[in-house]
């Protein structure tokens, strides 16, 4: 008898151990189990490439926000991620010029920061912290950002990761954007572990560059649309009434190339030196100037980790290693930084460090050797000017600054040492021959064509977006063949030798760089018209109706037959479809149907109460984070994990009474 009893005492705390055992593993994160962020899913995710994911932004006072996002300031909302809700997380206006650039084009649709530990510190979206929502303007192909950050992660740069994302505001159609992880803590430990190094965002505090890098500028005072004379007062700088003359060119300050016209209001300092005190500081350029603190405001002052004074002077110190050139083993990780200078060399972004506005890329630093972390390419191959084709296609790969590339210490070294030259073109040699740049295009495409034409926010025409694809495709087609003639010797391979010797560049006069979207071509204002169509540049809503695509987009080789009438068909593709109150489906991957995160609020016609939001969700299905370090990650497994439990107590019970009765 006491046998029996000890084999179901044994059997009970089986039992037990057996439940606990489960519901941890599967939903560990609720009880407080954390998994390191390398291991965390957003990556997974979020930021899985097969599919356009869904965000549905839920918030009491959305206009009031989005007239007030040029400030910056956070608010509270919600957010559906593809199906997930979490509550209690902030959002605001992000971006460098683009924010005054879309006030002044009289559009709403702003680049969005969401940071999900804003009012909760333990509250994460599977380890992520920080998400960027990019607005996608100046960009007509909807990925010169997507299509840099995949190169620069196929190719091995610690790069932000980045997907599409179809945004719905209170679970009405937004728009197509961007997400990209945010350069921040949940970065450096996916991309460095958890004992990472210090982090800075470089840039001048009077152009440019967001939130505490320059959000004082306005794009009125780089050219006055109102027509009255503006003064930059720490540059000294202003245009006469009208703006910016059609001969001004940004690129050509730093150059000393820029004749200001005999008539109107260049200032003395400007005639005198050709420069403006907010393009291009030396600390931004990561020169070293001395060893005070106060010399590198334009770091210190934008450091995005905690830096002590010890941080700071292991910075200066490899600094002035790099600026003499002495150790570079011991300054520079030298892997890393090849990688990057051989994908952004590639396409030619002036709007970076190696450009006039020397700014748009994080400095990180661990152990003295610094590397280089890529932001912001929405005007890269050759849109930021949008000048001449052949330029931009055959930009010199050995002196690929605007100016004499000794004024970019973090590049210089690559071409004062024969040794470092020729390995920085293995490397570009090595990247062409790995990443399948056309097949990324291609693939995106076809990927977010569907939720192109319906986005009611839209910077550019349907048709805008199929030929600035195409251009796009073309960009990259020619550059290749360019940086592989200058690899090769049959193409000089610097500005001097092109000068000396165009015979050999490659032809472009079929390409159009404005078809891409450039920094001067905004497209349309970024409104919805009354059946939720974007507004062309000509004030025509971009329909498809069924009909056939038109554009050389369609034409290229390879390329799938992507024309309205073989777009699958399983909702209304007229644009009045995507209007307020109705939606259809996409159709292909990541479709937008009534199982979607655009729809985590479905049979609910009131979205616009965010105090209602834990009661709808409850009602459809959809998590709330607990607001636990992991709770995002625990709700994606809490119902399978509880599910799992109690089968395996069943199991173990029925057991239990057959063990006692037999």
């Amino acid at each position: 008898m006491s046998a029996h009893k000890n084999i179901d005492l044994v059997c009970l705390l089986s039992v037990i151990i057996s439940v606990l055992t489960a519901a941890l593993f599967i939903g560990g994160g609720a009880l407080g189990v954390i998994g390191s962020a390398s291991e965390a899913g957003y990556k997974e995710r979020l930021f899985s490439l097969s599919k356009v994911h869904t965000i549905d932004i839920v918030m009491d006072n959305w206009e009031e926000f989005i007239s007030t996002c040029e400030s910056e300031e956070y608010s509270e909302c919600a957010v559906v991620i593809d199906g997930e809700a979490y509550k209690n997380v902030g959002i605001r206006g992000k971006g460098n010029t683009s924010l005054s650039s879309v006030a002044s084009m009289g559009s709403e649709r702003y680049s969005f920061k969401i940071e999900f530990d804003k009012y909760d510190k333990s509250k994460s979206y599977y380890g992520l912290d920080k998400l960027c929502l990019n607005n996608i303007i100046q960009d007509n192909t909807y990925m010169k950002d997507y299509l840099t950050y995949r190169m620069m992660n196929e190719f091995g740069v610690n790069a932000p990761l980045c997907s599409y994302t179809y945004i719905t505001v209170n679970g009405e159609d937004w728009g197509l954007y961007l997400a990209v992880e945010g350069v921040e803590e949940a970065f450096l430990e996916r991309c460095y572990g958890k004992d990472y190094g210090e982090l800075y965002k470089p840039d001048s505090m009077s152009f440019g560059g967001g939130r505490g890098n320059g959000m004082n500028f306005k794009m009125d005072d780089f050219g006055n649309p109102d027509g009255e004379n503006i003064e930059n007062a720490e540059s000294n700088f202003s245009f006469p009434r009208g703006g910016a003359p059609n001969s001004f060119d940004p690129s050509q300050i730093s150059e000393g190339g820029f004749e200001p016209p005999e008539q109107g209001g260049l200032t003395e300092n400007f005639k005198n030196t050709g420069k403006t005190g907010g393009m291009g500081s030396d600390d931004v350029k990561l020169k070293y100037i001395d060893d005070s603190y106060d010399s590198y405001p334009n770091i210190f002052d934008n450091a995005k980790t905690d830096v002590s004074d010890s941080d700071k002077d292991r910075l200066i110190a490899s600094l002035k290693a790099l600026g003499e050139n002495t150790d570079i083993e011991n300054t520079v990780d030298i892997d890393q930084v090849m990688r990057y200078f051989a994908v952004h060399n590639f396409v030619c972004n002036g709007d970076s460090y190696t450009g006039s506005m020397v700014h748009n890329y994080y400095l990180y630093e661990e152990d003295g050797l610094l590397s280089m972390i890529p932001w912001d390419y929405n005007l890269a191959f050759g849109t930021f000017q949008s000048g001449n084709a052949s330029e931009q296609v055959n930009y010199p790969i050995d002196s690929p600054v605007s100016g004499d590339v000794s004024d970019r210490p973090m590049i210089s070294w690559i071409f004062s040492d024969s040794g470092y030259t020729n390995l920085y073109h293995q490397y570009m040699a090595e990247f062409l021959d790995i990443v399948d740049i056309d097949s990324i295009i291609v693939e995106a495409a076809a990927l977010i064509s569907d939720y192109v034409e319906k986005d009611p926010t839209k910077f550019c025409t349907y048709e805008e977006f199929e030929r600035g694809v195409s251009a796009l495709r073309l960009f990259c087609e020619l550059r290749e063949e360019s940086v592989r003639g200058q690899l090769e010797g049959s193409i000089p391979s610097t500005q001097e030798g092109q000068a000396d010797d165009s015979s050999a560049l490659i032809d472009t006069s079929e390409l159009k760089l404005s078809e891409m979207g450039t920094m001067n071509n905004f497209g349309i204002n970024g409104k919805r018209n009354e059946n939720g169509n974007g507004i062309g540049i000509f004030g025509n809503a971009a329909e498809k109706n069924g009909e056939e695509a038109s554009g050389d987009f369609w034409d290229k080789p390879d390329m799938p037959n992507m024309g309205g009438s073989e777009f699958p068909q399983d909702g209304n593709m007229n644009g009045d479809a995507f209007g307020a109150g109705e939606r259809g489906n996409g159709g292909g991957n990541g479709e937008i149907n009534e199982n979607s995160g655009l729809n985590a609020f479905n049979n609910f016609n009131d979205k616009n109460n965010i105090s209602d939001l834990e009661n709808k969700t409850e009602t459809n299905k959809a998590p709330i984070d607990s607001g636990n370090k992991e709770a995002s990650a625990a709700e994606g497994g809490m119902s399978a994990g509880i599910w799992l439990a109690v089968s395996a107590a069943a199991l173990a019970a029925g057991l239990l009474f057959a063990l006692k009765f037999n």
